[in-house]
Order: C-alpha cells, then structure tokens, then sequence
C-alpha cells in the first residue's frame, strides 16, 4: 500500500470534517511528488508510516491562514505549519501588493525587516530525530535573511540587521524605522509570546502600522495567488546593491524618542528601586535602555536577560499578562525590597509587572493587569500634562471595546475626547491616528496626531507616541515608572492609585475567560459556538438581563458593510450588555486556538459619606457578580456545541 493511501485510511478513523481529508490527501500528494518539498518527505513518510495521521492532517488540510497582518502558528511541516514555503510564499505576495501599491514611486521600494530570538527545536517531539529535518534549528533570523531574498529578487529593497549583529529588532523598534526610513512597507518575524515552537510573519505599511481592511484583503488576495517564489541566495543578496545594513543610528533615535516621553524629574540614586526582566526576550535592548536613559538603575532578572527563544527559565509564557511568568522577577524585588517589578514580552511590545503594596518597597506585591495599566497610565499622563500645562488643544486617547470603560471615564475627567469602540488590534487604533493625521476627523473626535495623548489596549498595550504605530514597551515602560516613582513622592503606592482610581470613577471589575478549543475538532467548534450565540442569544447572563446584543458582523450596524474575508474575521465579535454597568464581549483570537470573552462590571463612585465598610462591602458585591456572570456564561457558551465546563474553569485569578 503506498503512503498516499495509508494516510487516507488513517484519516477515515479520525472524526473531522470529510473536505479536509480530501484537501489534506492533494497537499500531501504534492509535498510526496514534488522536487521543491524533496527535503519535507523523510518526515512526512515516517510520520504516516508509524500512525500519526492526527499529527499529518492537521499539517495538511489547510494553507496556514493568512489573517489579518500575516500568518502565525507551529513551526513544522506541510501548508499548514509556519516553514520558509508558507512564509516565502506570504513574502511573494507582499511583493506583488507593494509593486501594485506604488507602481511609480520614482525611487525603489524598500521593506524594513526584523526578527526576535525564537528558533524552532521541536519542543512537541513531533518529528523523528533521527531524520533530516528541514525546519529543525529555523530561527526567526533564518526566516528573515529568506524573505530578504525574496524581496530582492523582486526589485525590492531590504534593511536589515547585519548578519554578524548581536542585536534583534523590537516590535516597536520596526514600526519606528519605517516612518524613520521612508520605507514602503515591512515584516516582523515574530510569535510574540506564542510557545516556542510557534514563529510567523507580521506585515506593516508605509505607515509603520498592519494594514486595515480593505488593504489587508488586496495583500491577502496576491499572498493566495501565489504559485512561485522568486529568490536568490542569501550569499548573492548580502553583496547586492538593494540590501541596506541596519547601524546603530535608527535606534538611538527610538531610544531618544523613549526619552521624550519623560514626565517627571529623573530618580535620585537611590529613591526608587525598579526590578526588570525581558523574559528571555529582546526587551533589554529596548525598555531597559529606555529607562536607563531617563534616570533609572533597572535590577536586572540575570537568569532572564540572555535573548534565547526556547525561554528556559520562564514559568508557563513569556507573557506579562501570566501573573507566574514574574516569579523570578518577584523573587529578586524582594531581596532588593523594590518598589517596581516591570517585564516585557519577547518582542517587547507588551508591559506587563507587579507593584510592591509598601510606601518603602518590598513584598508583598500585586500583580497590575492589563486593564489597570491603561487606567494608571491614562490618569497619570492626563494629570501630569495638566498640572504642567501642556496638554495639547485637543486632547485625544484612542482604546478598543474590550478595554476597560474606566479609561473612558478618565479621560472625559480631564476634557479629553476618547475613541473606546474598536475592534481589537492596535491596528485599529492606528487607523484612528491615520485619519486624525489625513483628516483631521474620526467619526466625531476632531485633532490631528499631536493631540494623541495615549492608544491603549487591555492585552498590556500602550502606544506612548504617535511616531510608534504599534505597541511599544520602550515608552510604556518610561511612563509606568514613572507613575510609581510619582507615587512614592507622594507617600502613596500604585495599589493605593489604583484604589483613589476606583473610589473617584466607581470600582470596575474587568476579566478574561479563555475558551481553549485546539486543532481541527476545536476550529469547528468555535465556528458552530459564534454561529450559535449569534442566532440565538442568551436572554440572561449570571441572572443578568441580556439588555442589547451587537454583533460586529451586521452590516446595518455601526461597522457597515464587510470589507472582504479578513474584515469579516475580524468582525467575528460579539456584544452582551447587561444594562450599562455590565457587559460579555466574545470573539475567537487571532493568533491562538482559543475564544475570549471579556467581561466588566462596574459600580457607582464611593461617596465621602459612605463608611469603608460599605465601599469594601459594595465593591465584593461586584467580585460575586462577575464570578457569576463568569460561571455562567462559560456554561452557555461550551453548551452550543454540547460540551460542559470542568469544574472551577471558569474560575476568576482574583
């Protein structure tokens, strides 16, 4: 029996849907037969041989999605697995949008290119060791010197670290040195804080931000149309005339950029005590020196500093939004009794951190989630360009739907007109920024890009400045510093800001519930889950009244008419409100094989006259119900596609 016809009586025994199996055959025929896969097939035939069509079906039966920015996922082999064919391919197509995009420039185009630290060691155990394998040792630099290729064998330019650089490029870092360069366009090879075995490929436009819809499906639709990769070698691409090695210079001036964002006067030496991790990430070459620059002596996490992208020391991600991915960062605040804990992701565009809960430092520290990063910097740029009388004519902070109303009400507190009704991704945000920048006008907020005080987002994202047009942990980590140290001049702690936040604009209780549904079985499943509560939506929610549902995806709505298949993804997002104290958003990820559903409920401001005991008490209230509204809501959800929550799933961190 040959392969092609073990594998298809394999696939018969696993439950999925019949198209894919047939889809996954005609992939794995072409990866079998095909010269250009000849390096793939060793592991693919022992993969089939020795039984492991799960593994080989969901490796095949689709083309690695390209979403809404690029594509991300497992690195391995077959179409639907990040390897230099699926990432060439979505390089081939950016080729062809930019030369339609600018089709008479009157200079070349150029791409600025960056990578992180990740290298693919097959962490999973899902391919034979004793094989060939040609994605085994992949790094993200790997990835990026092949786009270069690409590029320019495609007339396109390419900056680019030199192949003997030390040094990585930093989400943010990218998005600057696009703008800073005058380049048209530009790739992020990255997984963020993906598992280890995880890389992708993040575009941006000439704007430094990913392109909206309709621009992202125009990319899209070349990427799909894509049937052969131009290249050349990376020897002939290193001593070609369209390569443009990256110096020190662009970063210093990202790292000055950093150090405009400074509001107060620098730490005296010894005032304040900060702990700092990149979390094995390249952060250190970023937010580290970016505090550096504006007075701070940062304690380095020493088993966390080295750029190494299997993340050896990291408890669970490299993620500051996971509370136990600080415990040494903890552990060393409190041998130095610090004030401050601040970590970054590995392509250091997320802050994340713990403050400690005494005026003089030490244990024991909370952990400040994404939602209360976006009030605290909110309140403490808005405050401080007031008392300095420099807060711009008119005042502007952009934020998304799932981002806590807090910051809303904080920035009307100060006159400022807020945008608070995106979709999720900074992307939309920088739309935001673009139109303000082109127009002068978004929907009914009026200024243009120097009135931008602050994007935020609660996935522990800030944008400090316009000239990023991302995420950027540099200038987040200048502003939460400072915020703390501005707190302990006061005699205050951040948990005691964040306590003064709530008593003036009422408690508010944000969370997140991950719906984890993997592989082929769990696509399907969030598919019929959306289509489900679209169709017939809960009438109550945690003994709630359901009081208005919005579904993103109606195009008699607020977002109008669907701008193409990656708008219609991004639109897959739903609205509960109950009331207008409470509400569930839910909408599937862009980049992980789970659905999230976010949930707020807030309360009134304390009044002068109300006892603590009653704040204390009303503000447990509020705790109980989100629980509740939690607890249920799961139920409701895994119910559509008949399955029930484990036991304390639905359990809040707090």
């Amino acid at each position: 029996m040959d392969l092609l016809a073990i594998a298809k009586e394999g696939f018969a025994k696993i439950e999925a849907d019949p198209a894919y199996k047939v889809k996954a055959l005609e992939y794995l025929q072409t990866w079998l037969t095909h010269s250009d896969y000849a390096s793939y097939k060793p592991q693919i035939e022992w993969q089939i041989q020795n039984g492991k069509f799960a593994d080989v079906l969901d490796q095949f039966y689709q083309v690695l999605p390209f979403g809404t920015g690029g594509r991300r996922g497992a690195v391995g082999i077959g179409p639907n697995r990040m390897n230099l064919w699926t990432s060439g391919a979505s390089v081939q197509g950016h080729c062809e949008y930019l030369k339609a995009r600018f089709p008479s420039l009157g200079k070349p185009i150029a791409v600025v290119l960056a990578f992180d630290v990740r290298q693919f060691e097959d962490k999973r155990k899902v391919y034979n060791p004793a094989l060939p394998n040609p994605v085994l040792h992949l790094s993200s630099r790997n990835f990026a010197e092949f786009a270069a290729c690409i590029y320019i064998a495609n007339g396109i330019h390419a900056h680019i670290l030199p192949a003997d650089s030390k040094r990585y490029l930093a989400t943010p870092e990218l998005s600057f040195y696009i703008r800073l360069l005058q380049a048209q366009g530009g790739l992020n090879i990255s997984a963020s804080h993906n598992p280890p075995d995880d890389n992708g490929g993040k575009f941006y436009d000439e704007r430094g931000g990913q392109p909206v819809p309709p621009d992202d499906q125009i990319m899209s639709d070349y990427v799909e149309q894509v049937t052969e990769i131009k290249t050349i070698s990376w020897t002939d691409a290193a001593k070609s005339n369209k390569i443009h090695w990256l110096n020190d210079e662009p970063h210093r001036k990202y790292i000055e950029l950093c150090k405009k964002q400074s509001l107060i006067t620098p730490p005296n030496f010894d005032e304040f005590r900060l702990v700092y991790t990149p979390l094995h990430g390249v952060g250190s070459m970023t937010a580290m020196e970016a505090l550096q620059a504006v007075g701070f002596r940062p304690i380095p996490v020493e088993s966390q500093m080295k750029p190494d992208g299997q993340f050896p020391n990291v408890t669970k991600s490299p993620n500051p939004e996971v509370p136990e991915s600080l415990d040494r960062a903890e552990e060393e605040a409190k041998k130095n009794e610090a004030h401050l804990v601040l970590a970054t992701d590995p392509d250091a565009d997320r802050i994340g951190g713990l403050a400690s809960t005494k005026k003089d430092g030490g244990a024991p520290y909370r952990f400040i989630t994404g939602q209360e990063i976006c009030a605290l910097a909110t309140h403490f740029k808005l405050s401080q360009m007031a008392k300095q009388g420099i807060m711009p004519s008119s005042p502007i902070v952009i934020c998304t739907e799932v981002t806590t109303s807090l910051v809303g009400k904080i920035a009307r507190k100060f006159n400022a007109q807020i945008v608070e009704n995106l979709l999720v991704g900074f992307k939309y945000i920088n739309e935001v920024i673009w139109q303000l920048e082109s127009t002068g006008q978004y929907e009914d907020v009026t200024g243009g890009v120097a009135d931008v005080i602050l994007g935020c987002e609660e996935s522990h994202g800030l944008q400090t400045t316009a000239e990023v047009r991302d995420k950027d942990a540099g200038g987040a980590a200048v502003l939460m510093a400072e915020m703390a140290l501005e707190q302990k001049r006061k005699g205050s702690t951040v948990p005691e800001y964040l306590d003064q936040l709530n008593k003036q604009f009422g408690y508010h209780r944000n969370d997140l519930i991950n719906i984890v549904m993997s592989g082929i079985e769990g696509k399907s499943n969030m598919t019929k889950m959306m289509d489900a509560l679209r169709k017939d939506p809960p009438k109550t929610i945690g003994g709630m009244a359901v009081t208005a549902v919005e579904d993103m995806r109606d195009t008699h709505g607020r977002m109008g008419a669907i701008k193409g298949a990656t708008d219609f993804a991004s639109r897959n997002f739903l609205i509960f409100r109950l009331g207008d104290k409470a509400k569930v958003v839910l909408r599937p990820s862009g980049t992980e094989p789970k659905a999230k559903a976010y949930l707020e409920v807030s309360g009134e401001p304390w009044k002068t006259t109300q006892p603590a005991e009653a704040w204390d008490a009303s503000c447990r209230v509020i705790d109980e119900l989100i629980q509740k509204i939690a607890t249920d809501f799961l139920t409701i959800a895994l119910g559509t596609v008949g399955i029930t929550p484990a036991p304390g799933a639905a359990k809040l961190a707090r």
